[in-house]
């Protein structure tokens, strides 16, 4: 039988070293054709433990809900930043992951002792741990994904939808299901697509008409 992942491993060795203000960093929208790439920063109290955290992706979207709301309600520190189409085609969508972490991280009130990120280097001078898969592997991770995730699928649901109506946002929060690239060929991109990433989409419409 598998063993539980104990996701409070790389907390629970910061801690022990004295260290408190432990943050857990996460983005979301990174594959996406339509809209902001979302980061948060989330510290949680040492020694907190959040039932049903995993990778925001596995759970349903009301038990991400949930969490969001006691992880925001429990944390010592939280932070959301949003980098646009713009700037995400301007600089290319790592470098844009990159700067949403960082502003999310500056945006917490407090400079943490060490971060814990989802397979990725913030650009701070502040000790810190990539981790593969992390937000399966770290509590801290798993909950800036949570709260990054919901942050994202509510500005699809409650305000970009109404901005841009007729592409489906709501349902598929910007990703490149067929709803999204039918609407796409019966609409035109919309200024919040991301240009750098509709290229090779267009290049194969044309090819199939």
């Amino acid at each position: 039988m598998e063993q539980p992942v104990d996701l409070l491993q790389f907390e629970a060795a910061l801690w022990a070293q004295g260290l408190t203000a432990v943050a857990g960093i996460d983005e979301v929208g990174r594959g996406c054709l339509f809209g902001d790439v979302v980061a948060a920063a989330v510290i949680l109290p040492r020694g907190w433990v959040l039932e049903g955290i995993n990778d925001s992706k596995q759970l349903s979207e009301k038990k991400r809900n949930e969490l969001y709301e006691e992880i925001t309600r429990e944390a010592v520190a939280w932070s959301v930043s949003r980098i646009d189409a713009g700037v995400i085609d301007r600089i290319n969508i790592r470098q844009a992951s990159r700067l949403a972490m960082k502003q999310a991280v500056l945006g917490l009130g407090l400079m943490p002792d060490h971060l814990l990120v989802d397979a990725e280097t913030v650009d701070l001078d502040v000790p810190q741990t990539g981790i593969i898969k992390g937000d399966a592997l770290s509590q801290s991770i798993g909950a800036a994904s949570v709260v990054a995730k919901v942050t994202r699928d509510r500005l699809c649901a409650e305000v970009w939808d109404a901005l841009y109506p007729g592409y489906g946002l709501a349902s598929h929060k910007g990703y490149a299901t067929k709803e999204h690239r039918e609407a796409l060929t019966r609409l035109g991109p919309t200024p919040m697509h991301r240009q750098s990433f509709l290229g090779n989409f267009f290049a194969v419409q044309q090819e199939l008409f």
